[in-house]
């Protein structure tokens, strides 16, 4: 007998169908010599610091750091993963079970949770591994036929384990660190290797714009022949200097000084891996990350898309052959197909190029039709599709065209677009690409000039005023995740800068949630705004390389080195492990200037602040004492403190912080 186990019941049910084990038991298929069975999620973790040393229980700062000589694996206390534990330790245990075929997640995750339980059931048979991108018939016939050798992917293993490991150190000490150093009450400040510099950006825009000083500023415009024209000067910090230049031009003549028409092509967007679709669905479908995860899931395991859970926008040479029968079968869609087998099946470096792929290619439609879907999931799938498609379609051609005039010596320019042949453009609205002024101002439909020609014009003065950076919203976080930070908008610097993102593809609508859990982050409809709690949490945080998205974005580069063969795996614990011993001791004897809160009340958006009520000064009887829950606040001689400081709170606040409200009102 062969035991194959999958990454879920969905899918052992699929491979149970195409290998054969068509009778059901508790727990597994079994039938024609196979066994398959299922995981759903970790069914292991990494031992808990008591695990080690029952006093560690205690969240106390002199146990810090905790740093164990070998790190264990226990099974998690939840009763249906233990059943389902132990139906496959039982078939790994069985005398007539040769083989184990590995068929869970494809990536490193998906390794690292399978590695485990293979561990925990004291396996000594032979692992073998199934990998594959889709899970249509053909994709597990061929996965099937082309098993690889567990070894091949010890690397990724290694990779799993480090980053496991590394999450566990650094969110076991800092988040005890932090809690118990500046913390009030009960609740933990959670720290996290990628969680905190993803909530430091989030914090650092929201403070940027509330410090932001607003200034004005003019520029200078004029009109000629319905077309507008910028000066070539720029903007204007000074009204006066403006208007003197104003009354200068307006009674002269606008003369043509240059004028081109280039033609120039525009490419379609690059096919998806999993963080730009969540891009394309929270700007355009309203979509959160991690609700783009779940349904292009859901299409996954319906066999409508390709793997979901990719950081590459490339195909392989190998796939060319296979899109031709992909566009057949879409029958729906063969209006929008047509134009493609009309042109020809073209194989770019755009779209294949193996020296992209790594354990994956980017998402695509897999040929099989979609049949009836929920709104939400057929506005996904299409866009997987006519993303798909576009990149077969013609080029979109157009015509760039610069103009520029002067009065008197004054320069001023034009610039304008115009579609000559759409190309992929036809699949999508063109409205799409208009995300700003500057775009729209390119879209001015020029006319033909004369080099010399002049006229009277009619210039014009606009006062604007300097903008701060916007809120991010999910779309913008994730881009900004993917590049450690930085804004990136061109696609090929984009792709070079993946290796050094924060968070894996797969993880970061997770670490998005889990920064609203905390109650760090909220929504203000797209906009996410940091609580009170998510900013003082950064605001006391020093250490840089614990909220530095660069910092953490070359942790995330060695992690993958690890998993390429590149970088040694205990080096990179011992760089961890030295990190944790170097934040305890830099933190454990700071003095604490202030304690954070956990509070319910978001931080309001800079955007929409009103102007600021009189504060009425907080009655004593109705405060009651943030520590221990049971007295009230009472003024003293110099502070204010707890009704119950004889019974050994010993909580104090300053007469300025009370008369401000800092404080919790329960």
């Amino acid at each position: 007998m062969i035991l194959c186990v999958a990454e879920k019941p969905s899918v052992a049910q699929e491979l149970a169908k195409v290998l054969g084990a068509r009778t059901r038991n508790e727990g597994f298929f079994e039938g024609n010599g196979y066994a398959v069975s299922w995981t759903y999620g970790h069914f292991c973790t990494l031992k808990a610091p008591h695990d080690y040393d029952k006093r560690l229980r205690s969240w106390d700062l002199n146990w810090l750091p905790i740093i164990p000589n070998t790190f264990g694996i226990k099974l998690v206390e939840n009763e249906g993963s233990l059943r389902q534990f132990n139906v496959i330790k039982t078939l790994i245990q069985r005398v007539d079970c040769e083989q184990i075929i590995n068929c869970g997640d494809a990536a490193q995750e998906g390794e690292l949770i399978q590695r485990w339980v293979y561990q925990k059931a004291g396996n000594k048979k032979p692992v073998k591994r199934l990998w594959i991108s889709s899970l249509t018939e053909s994709a597990i016939r061929e996965g099937f036929a082309n098993l690889k050798d567990s070894k091949d992917y010890d690397r990724l293993y290694y990779a799993g384990s480090a980053r496991a490991i590394g999450d566990w150190l650094l969110g076991i000490n800092a988040s005890r660190l932090y809690t118990v150093k500046y913390g009030t009450g009960k609740n933990v400040l959670s720290i996290g290797r990628v969680q905190t510099p993803t909530l430091a950006m989030i914090v650092n825009r929201f403070l940027e714009i509330e410090k932001f000083n607003s200034e004005a500023f003019w520029e200078l415009k004029t009109n000629y022949r319905n077309v507008q024209f910028n000066y070539d000067g720029g903007r204007f910090t000074e009204k006066e200097k403006a208007d003197a230049l104003l009354d200068k031009i307006s009674s002269q003549v606008f003369e043509i000084v240059d004028f081109s028409k280039n033609p120039g092509k525009e490419f379609s967007p690059r096919l998806f891996d999993l963080t730009s679709l969540q891009v394309d669905c929270n700007k355009k479908l309203n979509l959160s990350a991690d609700e783009t995860l779940k349904i292009v899931q859901t299409l996954y395991e319906r066999k409508l898309v390709t793997y979901p859970r990719v950081d590459t926008t490339y195909l392989p040479a190998d796939m060319y052959p296979k899109i031709d029968g992909i566009l057949n079968q879409l029958k729906s869609y063969s209006k929008e197909i047509q134009p493609i087998f009309e042109k020809g099946l073209t194989q770019t470096k755009r779209v294949f190029d193996d020296s992209k792929i790594t354990d994956h290619h980017a998402i695509i439609p897999t040929g099989i039709q979609a049949g009836s879907l929920g709104r939400d999931e057929k506005a996904v799938y299409e866009a997987i599709l006519f993303r798909f498609l576009a990149n077969f379609y013609p080029i979109c051609e157009v015509s760039n065209t610069k103009v520029q005039g002067k009065v008197i010596e004054y320069l001023f320019n034009a610039s304008g677009k115009e579609i000559l042949i759409p190309g992929w453009r036809v699949l999508y609205d063109l409205s799409d690409d208009k995300e700003d002024e500057k775009e729209e101002e390119k879209q001015q439909n020029l006319p033909s000039f004369e080099l010399g020609e002049s006229g009277p014009h009619l210039p014009e003065i606009i006062e604007k005023k300097t903008q701060p950076p916007k809120l991010y919203t999910e779309a913008t976080l994730l881009r900004a995740m993917e590049t450690a930070g930085k804004q990136v908008e061109n696609e090929e610097l984009r792709e070079l800068m993946k290796a050094n993102g924060i968070g894996r593809p797969s993880t970061r609508a997770n670490i998005i949630e889990t920064l609203f859990k905390r109650n760090y982050v909220t929504r203000k409809r797209k906009s996410l705004i940091p609580t009170t709690t998510g900013v003082e949490l950064i605001q006391t945080i020093e250490y840089e390389l614990l909220k530095s998205p660069e910092l953490t974005g070359q942790w995330e580069q060695k992690l993958s080195l690890i998993e390429r063969g590149q970088y040694d795996l205990a080096l990179f614990l011992g760089e961890m492990k030295e990190m944790v011993r170097q934040l305890v001791q830099d933190v454990k004897y700071k003095p604490v200037k202030k304690n954070i809160g956990i509070e319910e009340t978001q931080v309001k958006a800079p955007k929409e602040r009103k102007p600021r009520a009189k504060k009425e000064k907080i009655k004593e009887s109705i405060v009651v004492c943030p520590k221990c829950k049971k007295g009230t606040i009472i003024k003293g001689k110099t502070v204010y403190g707890c009704s119950e400081w004889k019974s050994g709170c010993d909580y104090r606040i300053s007469f300025e912080d009370f008369e401000k409200g800092n404080i919790l009102i329960r």
